[in-house]
C-alpha cells in the first residue's frame, strides 16, 4: 500500500527535474556569405519538437542537456549539433553557419515537342513557301555556276563583272518603286543586238580564224585565175 502511494510522487518528482532541466537554445543561421537564412527548419530529437527561423535567420529552440538538433535548409546541407550534457545554464546560445548544397547551372529552354522528329516537322512546316521566280533564279544561277565550273574556258573578267554590277546597280536605281522594264520589248535593244549580229557577236573565235583563212584563200584563187 505504501509503495502505491509512494509511485506518483517520484512521477510527479521526475517531472519537475525535468523541467528545470529545460535550456533555450537560440542563436542565428547564416549561409557562407554571412547573409541570412529564413525558414530554416531546427528540431529536439529528444523532446521531437521543433521550430524555423525567422526572416533575418534568429532562431529558438526548448531543448534539454545532451540533445541532438538537426538544422535543414532549402539548398544547404544537413546541420546537427548536440547541447552539452553537464551544461546548468538555462539559455545556450548557438550560432549556425550553413554550406550551400546546389550547383547552379544555366537555363534550360523546355520545348513543346517529345522527339527530334516532331520538332524537325514542325520547322518544316512553318518554313515560307518560296516564290516560283525567287526559286527559278536560284536555279538559274546554280545552273550557270554549274557550267563556269565545268568549262574553265569561260571566265568573266573583273572589268566585265564590275561593269554588269554597276549596270545592274543602275537598272535597280532606275526602276525603284516601278514594274521592272523589259528588253525585249526595247526596240533600242534589239537594234544592238542586230548589229552585235552582224558584228559576229554570236561567233566563235575558232570560227572567225577559219572563216578569215577561207575568205585569204578564196582571194588568192581568184587573184591567180586573173593573171
Amino acid at each position: 500500500m505504501f509503495l502505491l502511494v509512494l509511485l506518483p510522487l517520484l512521477n510527479i518528482y521526475g517531472q519537475d527535474t525535468d523541467r528545470n532541466k529545460l535550456v533555450q537554445v537560440s542563436g542565428i543561421i547564416t549561409n557562407d556569405e554571412n547573409g541570412p537564412v529564413p525558414h530554416a527548419s531546427i528540431i529536439s530529437t529528444k523532446l521531437r519538437r521543433g521550430t524555423i527561423s525567422e526572416l533575418t535567420g534568429i532562431y529558438s529552440l526548448i531543448s534539454l542537456p545532451g540533445d541532438t538538433v538537426f538544422v535543414t535548409a532549402l539548398g544547404f546541407k544537413k546541420y546537427t549539433f548536440r547541447v552539452p550534457q553537464d551544461f546548468d545554464d538555462k539559455i545556450y546560445k548557438r550560432d549556425i553557419m550553413l554550406v550551400s548544397d546546389t550547383i547552379s547551372i544555366e537555363g534550360v529552354t523546355i520545348l513543346p515537342w517529345k522527339t527530334y522528329e516532331e520538332f524537325k516537322r514542325e520547322v518544316l512546316a512553318s518554313v515560307p513557301v518560296m516564290k516560283p521566280e525567287v526559286r527559278y533564279m536560284y536555279e538559274n544561277l546554280a545552273s550557270i555556276q554549274a557550267t563556269l565550273d565545268n568549262n574553265p574556258s569561260y571566265s568573266v573578267s573583273p572589268e566585265a563583272g564590275f561593269r554588269m554590277s554597276m549596270q545592274q546597280n543602275a537598272n535597280t536605281i532606275m526602276t525603284r518603286n516601278q514594274t521592272p522594264y523589259n528588253n525585249l520589248l526595247n526596240p533600242f535593244a534589239w537594234a544592238k543586238f542586230f548589229n552585235g549580229v552582224k558584228n559576229g557577236l554570236l561567233k566563235n573565235q575558232k570560227t572567225d580564224q577559219s572563216s578569215r583563212k577561207t575568205k585569204t584563200r578564196t582571194r588568192k584563187k581568184k587573184s591567180g585565175e586573173e593573171k
